[in-house]
């Protein structure tokens, strides 16, 4: 439930009116990238948060000498990385020290951080818009220039713990491609994942990152927080990672369900650094100021989810490996009872027989009547999709659809199907096979043609 906390949010702003990005600082290894990075909070507050890189063996070039081309990628992931600590009080100045940035420059930073805190600003009920909150001020010294390098045939493929990084890695690896994994805190999951592809630690790029102590103290105090747009850490962090590697591409798992908003009201989007907006906006900043020697883009994003679904119903592999549940992530399970285990479910459900879903999640969720407001929310009966990545209304009313057909008559409907049955976007013709469905490819992507080629086969294949 969401809490007001607006009187807040204007007393912490009146409290602290200032933040300062002060520095960051570089320390290379042969093979190895630490980064830290120094905020203050109106001078009482001071954060340093920081990020190892751990590359493969076989970059080794990755030495002292590089520094001064990567000073503009590490200064940029900074500026990401600040958003989780300005949002503990959101004070109305903020200082940029390292580098002078133009009017284009802040004008892209600030509207980053006005969509990419929707979420947050939404359900803290904060009152506010794009022109009062935040003046941004920078420094001097010129940024470093654009950086150019030749391609060393690589692809980064950024790996989680869920199906779609699962999909993304599969397909790539099995079309001959050179594919290095990345992946940020390493989990159960995602280890599972990249061991199942017939890769080790040490041939992943490995990123440790970690919270300052001092923000996680003041969340405890009572200061604002709430979600902030992790995805968009991904981007830079991996572009810092492909100049270093000399990698020609980032290949994320972003699905074109996530273009569509969770409260279509005000447009506020859980996914927002999913989305092809931020793609579009996100190649633009990093052609125009960092490098053009990288493309960034969502190999899934012509697919829908159910289309993903379906391909990783025939990766069997995965199946016991993956988690896509923020719940139970810590202690790597599947909790069973929040939205996107749900939502998995019902996605995965047209293409996978009941009692293998069982084995995965531990019970017949179909069955839990306890998660119907839950699917409420998914099929749009309620007003506001769950604040998690799921896919759109008509992504889970079509699988709905699909898994009510295949009881057909064998009797009983589990109690979460019989309640959709009376649903205005219940099909009675949709079954899994359906080609003009599954053979579907959107074409507002930014997939390089010989990606583009790769997918569409896997799809007609």
């Amino acid at each position: 439930m969401a809490k007001d906390h607006h009187n807040k949010y204007i007393k912490l702003r009146e409290k602290f009116p200032r933040f300062d990005y002060k520095n960051f600082n570089i320390e290379v290894k042969p093979g190895r990238l630490k980064v830290q990075y120094r905020f203050t909070l109106a001078g009482k507050h001071e954060f340093s948060p920081g990020l190892i890189f751990i590359f493969p063996k076989k970059f080794q070039f990755v030495k002292p000498e590089v520094v001064p081309e990567i000073e503009r990628a590490v200064f940029d992931l900074g500026m990401i990385e600040m958003l989780s600590y300005w949002k503990a009080a959101c004070p109305p100045e903020v200082y940029v020290h390292p580098f002078h940035l133009s009017a284009g420059e802040v004008a892209w930073w600030r509207n980053i951080y006005y969509q990419g805190l929707g979420e947050f600003f939404y359900r803290n009920k904060i009152q506010n818009n794009r022109e009062n909150f935040m003046t941004m001020f920078s420094g001097e010294s010129a940024p470093p220039g654009i950086i150019d390098f030749d391609d060393a045939g690589t692809t980064i493929v950024p790996v989680g713990g869920g199906k779609d990084s699962a999909v993304t890695l599969e397909i790539l690896r099995k079309s001959g491609l050179s594919v290095i994994p990345l992946m940020i805190n390493l989990s159960p999951a995602g280890r599972g994942i990249t061991r199942k592809a017939g890769y080790q630690e040490e041939d992943m790029i490995r990123i440790e990152r970690k919270i300052d102590p001092e923000l996680l103290l003041l969340n405890k105090q009572g200061f604002l927080n709430g979600h902030t747009p992790f995805s968009a850490v991904v981007a830079f962090a991996g572009l810092l990672s492909a100049i270093l590697t000399r990698s020609g591409y980032i290949a994320l798992s972003n699905e074109s369900s996530a273009n569509e908003p969770t409260d279509p009201v005000t447009g506020v989007n859980h996914q927002f650094s999913k989305t092809i907006e931020f793609e579009a906006s996100f190649r633009d900043y990093a052609g125009s100021y960092i490098t053009g020697s990288t493309e960034y883009f969502s190999f899934l994003r012509p697919l829908n989810e159910l289309q993903i679904a379906a391909l990783f119903a025939g990766y069997r592999h995965y199946h016991n490996v993956f988690r896509s549940c923020n719940a139970g992530s810590k202690q790597n399970l599947w909790c069973g009872n929040c939205p996107k285990c749900l939502f998995t479910w019902i996605a995965l459900s047209p293409f996978m027989k009941t009692e293998e879903l069982q084995t995965i999640w531990g019970k017949d969720l179909f069955e839990d009547e306890k998660l119907i407001p839950l699917l409420d929310e998914l099929t749009g009966k309620a007003p506001v999709k769950p604040f998690e990545c799921v896919g759109t209304i008509d992504d889970v009313c079509k699988a709905l659809s699909v898994s009510i057909n295949k009881f057909n008559n064998s009797g009983r409907l589990p109690p979460l199907l019989e309640h959709f049955r009376s649903h205005p976007g219940y099909d009675q013709e949709a079954v899994a096979g359906d080609a003009g469905f599954l053979s579907r490819f959107d074409n507002n992507h930014f997939l390089p043609p010989q990606f583009e080629e790769i997918l569409k086969g896997q799809l007609n294949g």
